[in-house]
């Protein structure tokens, strides 16, 4: 080999050399972007409903890889399975009735649970029934029949929910039966109302043909008993060990809701990509009356998604405690905190 032909073979291996040193040093940041991607475990409280969007949005519009998350969404079972699910470690975050964290904490004090994020800012519980059962409001369930599942939410508050509605609560009479036969019961008229989530009751009534002008209902927070409902929570030892993770989920998830106002069909278009058999039309009007009736309050409103009023956190905490029978309830301040929720500016609305 000649001089020259060794100096255009070494001149070839140093480009080769530098090439894959600068393949190798552009494909760095790639590699830990990927690797600072934190995987998350998120149950929901029930199958896919219309607000269950915000989190498929905050997926599908880049929020969660913007917050460097990667989430994984779970159907629920219920509220206190949640509460369980969570609690018990197998999800790191979950979505439910808040409620029963109450009786939860104050049985398992080293599993404490923590709400993070009040989505819906008003309780959900509601009485429901049907034109023509003489009961046109409230009050009028008094000496009459009224359905729910034993150990269901919206039935262990109807006594607090009756003190301040001025029922008796000992003049009701109760039916128990599965979830799933609580619409179809009133329908037939075994029960004269039920109780249960608003807007899950109204359009599974809708569903079974009633037309929607037959069916009453009267939420417990607009009349009398002003709790929170559903939010975003988590184990407080998982919590202290995932400050970062916690706020950046809750940030997505905010932003997540704020897609999902301006761009409903978008959302449950995205449901439906998660779930074919999920109903487009039904679950916009069943969305529409959570947003109505239980997220864009007066409060979240004027100070912003997810506000925390300590006041109605000890409220529900002193309510629930009543209704359940737990003798040394947990501190509203164990189980409420505002500290991973975006500045109010980022929550207006």
């Amino acid at each position: 080999m000649t001089p020259e032909t060794k100096d255009v073979t070494m001149t070839i291996r140093r480009r080769r050399l530098i090439a894959a040193m600068g393949g190798a040093a552009l494909a760095l940041p790639t590699l830990r972007t990927a690797r600072a991607q934190t995987a998350v475990r998120f149950t929901l409280d029930w199958a896919l409903q219309g607000n269950h969007a915000m989190w498929a949005l905050a997926e599908d519009r880049g929020f969660y890889r913007r917050d460097q998350l990667a989430v994984r969404m779970d159907r629920g079972f219920g509220s206190g399975d949640a509460l369980v699910k969570v609690g018990s470690g197998a999800y790191d975050i979950g979505f439910a009735d808040f409620a029963g964290a109450v009786k939860f904490n104050a049985e398992n004090p080293q599993n404490r649970l923590v709400m993070i994020y009040p989505v819906f800012d008003r309780t959900a519980a509601a009485i429901v029934t049907l034109r023509g059962r003489n009961i046109n409001r409230p009050q009028d369930v008094a000496g009459r029949n009224l359905g729910a599942p034993e150990g269901e939410g919206s039935r262990l508050l109807f006594p607090a929910f009756a003190r301040v509605a001025g029922i008796n609560p000992g003049s009701v009479r109760w039916t128990s039966m599965a979830a799933n036969l609580r619409d179809t019961m009133l329908r037939t008229g075994q029960v004269d109302a039920v109780t249960g989530f608003l807007f899950t009751v109204h359009f599974n009534l809708v569903g079974l043909g009633i037309p929607e002008e037959q069916i009453l209902g009267w939420p417990y927070a607009e009349n009398g008993l002003d709790l929170y409902g559903n939010g975003v929570f988590c184990r407080a030892e998982w919590l202290e060990r995932n400050q970062e993770t916690a706020a950046r989920f809750v940030r997505s998830s905010i932003d997540g809701l704020k897609a999902l106002l301006n761009d409903v069909p978008g959302g449950m278009a995205a449901l439906k990509r998660r779930e074919p058999l999920f109903d487009e039309a039904l679950e916009a009007r069943r969305f529409a009356m959570t947003r109505d009736r239980a997220m864009l309050t007066p409060n979240s409103r004027a100070n912003g998604l997810g506000h925390l009023d300590m006041a109605r956190a000890r409220q529900l905490v002193t309510v629930n405690a009543e209704a359940l029978g737990v003798a040394n309830p947990p501190t509203a301040e164990s189980m409420f905190t505002d500290r991973f929720l975006p500045p109010r500016s980022e929550r207006m609305i």
